[in-house]
């Protein structure tokens, strides 16, 4: 049997580099899949496929919070060698110009597309990008009615640099904060209490704040996120460098893996009717859900510490693309979709075609943007062509 790894402080964590590739690598299959389910998205394939939302619903508590708490992880790990000021004009940079870009060049065809197959827009992109997309304001009211420009899949960049100014705004006139807090709570997160805690902090938001305010990435009024992706970002930096917790994370891997498990099949067997509401209080499934985000983000912390630990060219290369790749792929994805409809494909050959096009766009993008100097920051790229890497360099 392997044995815990040991990670000194100032040691990069390999592991979570894995974890963030992984992350994001998600996202193509996840937004890939929003095509054929029944929830609202930019552009539907003609097909549905029922038995996906539940392999979706899978990921979905818990993808996204995970990636906040590895951004957290690493912003904990950059202010080890800036000052905050310095701090934040690098996370400034290498988050808002790409998101800048991002609105003006790489989102528009999601918009123009959405609204060629909801309406059956007439005119060319030119056309829409003039007249509607720089509106600055809602267009195409009332069904759709959507907010131009737009952030779309973007707004993760959007939240991340909010939290990284919060987070300086309060470490500016406290430097030591960070410090005392994350020592008081890696010790109230000691032995079984990791898997405890923040199991209900979760649920607290998802019970009383999601009914209010449920998902919408607008930023503004979208508290039930801001509570729980915020919570994510501060556990992972306020416990960057307390190893004993990680290392009782991965002591406990099992157990979190377990319980995710059981508390997954029953929220689903509640969203699904199958269990009595006599036996079953209503406000279960809030607390099942919560619950399970937070022991399937323990889950894959856990496993991925003991087992995700060799370095090598692949990871690399990776952690350098996977931020490329993110800013590309859902337009790939609504571009590609688009192009292939009406074309007869069952929904196996068409969903074949489009992770395949997506990845060779995200490929071909990365290889090119990586050796043109001024498109580096564009996509989030260090200006220098050749820099060490490691996820505390990382913009997300």
């Amino acid at each position: 049997m392997s044995t815990p790894q040991q990670f000194p402080a100032s040691e990069r964590r390999v592991d979570l580099d894995w974890v963030r590739i992984g992350a994001f690598g998600l996202l193509i299959f996840y937004h890939v899949g929003m095509l054929y389910v029944s929830w609202d998205f930019h552009i539907k394939s003609a097909h549905r496929l029922t038995w996906l939302e539940p392999v979706m619903l899978l990921l979905n508590p818990w993808r996204l919070s995970l990636l906040f708490l590895v951004s957290g992880f690493a912003s904990r790990f950059m202010l080890r060698k800036y000052h905050l000021g310095a701090f934040i004009r690098s996370r400034s940079a290498r988050l808002l110009i790409p998101l800048v870009f991002g609105m003006l060049v790489i989102v528009p065809p999601q918009s123009y597309l959405q609204i060629v197959e909801a309406l059956g827009y007439p005119a060319g992109f030119a056309d829409f990008y003039t007249r509607h997309y720089l509106a600055f304001g809602s267009q195409f009211c009332p069904n759709p009615c959507i907010v131009l420009p737009t952030w779309n899949h973007l707004w993760f960049v959007v939240y991340l640099w909010v939290y990284t100014v919060a987070l300086v705004g309060l470490l500016w006139p406290w430097p030591a904060l960070a410090d005392r807090l994350g020592t008081r709570l890696a010790a109230l997160l000691a032995g079984p209490w990791v898997l405890i805690v923040p199991c209900l902090l979760f649920v607290v938001w998802r019970r009383f704040l999601f009914p209010a305010f449920p998902s919408t990435h607008a930023l503004f009024g979208d508290w039930y996120n801001h509570a729980d992706y915020a919570t994510a970002f501060l556990i992972g930096f306020l416990l960057a460098q307390q190893d004993s917790v990680w290392r009782g994370i991965e002591r406990q891997r099992w157990i979190a893996l377990v319980a995710a498990a059981t508390l997954f099949a029953l929220f689903i067997g509640v969203r699904a009717g199958l269990l009595a509401p006599s036996l079953v209080p209503r406000w279960f499934a809030s607390a099942a859900y919560g619950c399970y985000q937070w022991l399937a983000m323990a889950a894959v912390l856990g496993f991925a510490r003991r087992h995700f630990t060799a370095d090598g060219p692949v990871r690399r290369y990776l952690t350098d693309a996977i931020f490329p790749y993110y800013i590309v792929h859902q337009t790939a994805i609504i571009m590609i979709a688009h192009a292939l409809r009406g074309s007869g494909l069952s929904a196996g050959g068409e969903a074949a075609i489009v992770i395949g096009g997506t990845v060779l766009t995200c490929i071909a993008t990365y290889e090119a943007v990586r050796r043109i100097a001024w498109l580096r920051p564009l996509f989030g790229l260090r200006l220098e062509v050749r820099r060490p890497a490691g996820l505390a360099q990382q913009p997300a």
